[in-house]
């Protein structure tokens, strides 16, 4: 199993997950965080200084199994990528065990709810 974080841009939420639905990633967490970005800037209005380094972005995490990673990836990768900076990264991890607290389930069966897989 593998741990998918993935930091978008909020305008493409929706883009990223109507493409994982589609590759039948059917679970994840998501949440809005905050970043500091390459791009720094000052703006003023009306005579105040504003910082618009700190960028919101949506946080996804998805835990899958290793057969699925790919088609994650490309989900997120294609609906999410604008070409400009700030598209966002995808970080990928290994995970160890998985327990379902309901069944007492282990391992990858705890990822999907019908065991013919």
């Amino acid at each position: 199993m593998k741990k998918i974080e993935a930091i978008i841009r909020k305008t493409k939420f929706d883009d990223v997950k109507d493409a994982l639905i589609a590759a039948d990633i059917e679970w994840f967490s998501y949440s809005e965080v905050r970043g500091i970005g390459k791009d720094r800037q000052e703006r003023i209005y009306r005579g105040v200084i504003y910082d618009t380094s700190s960028i919101e972005r949506i946080s996804l995490s998805i835990i899958v199994r290793d057969k699925n990673v790919e088609k994650a990836v490309k989900a997120i990768s294609d609906s999410a990528r604008t070409g400009e900076i700030g598209d966002g990264r995808i970080f990928i991890s290994p995970v160890e065990d998985a327990i379902s607290i309901r069944t007492g389930k282990r391992g990858d069966a705890t990822l999907f709810i019908n065991d013919s897989e």
